[in-house]
């Protein structure tokens, strides 16, 4: 009787620190005011002409799945952005998408692509934009649809960092790292 109290004293401590570690100790714990001080990142400034990005995909094992190249142009009307996007995969496969965003006078957004169930939504506050959706992935990838939470922080240079998690009944199944950045001022490096 009394190792089976302690066996299920001890369960239950686990349980318990597995919850606080996701709820105040992970990706999914950072909150917008977590970012409130320094550089501001605003979208309309950040995201506005020729962008490059590139990244990797990690799989469920947390080994690259896949890797990308890819090319955005945005442009702004007022609070509404449209960024198109290519994304070029290390299999040779070719991926277009078309965001747009609206943003709200209080730092909210509103996200709308084609592949997104709904409608996503997300905030700019200091340094970092959160934005959640969920996606549907193509055909050949499943077709599964997945809980996504993108945040992209601001570098002190101006290019930004991308980290997304993709999730299935709560469970990680993806992640995305990336960097973006102006396409012309990497050329004027290049060209330096």
């Amino acid at each position: 009787m009394t190792s089976t109290i302690i066996f299920v004293i001890g369960a239950a401590c686990v349980v318990v620190l597995i919850y606080l570690r996701g709820r105040f100790g992970s990706f999914m714990a950072q909150t917008s005011e977590d970012y409130r001080d320094g550089p501001m990142f605003n979208m309309r400034e950040v995201f506005d002409g020729p962008i490059e990005c590139e990244g990797v995909i990690y799989g469920p094992t947390g080994r690259v799945a896949s890797r990308f190249a890819a090319d955005f142009h945005a442009t702004w009307e007022g609070n509404v952005g449209t960024v198109k996007e290519e994304f070029r995969y290390d299999s040779g496969s070719v991926q277009h998408r078309e965001w747009t965003f609206v943003l709200g006078n209080d730092g909210s957004i509103k996200a709308n692509a084609p592949d997104v169930i709904g409608e996503g939504t997300g905030m700019q506050m200091g340094s970092a934009v959160r934005l959640k959706y969920n996606i549907q992935l193509t055909a050949d990838a499943g077709g599964h649809v997945l809980s996504t939470t993108d945040w992209m922080y601001l570098a002190p240079n101006g290019n930004i960092v991308n980290r997304s998690q993709f999730r299935k009944f709560g469970v990680k199944v993806a992640e995305l790292v990336a960097t973006m950045r102006p396409k012309n001022a990497a050329e004027m490096r290049a060209g330096e």
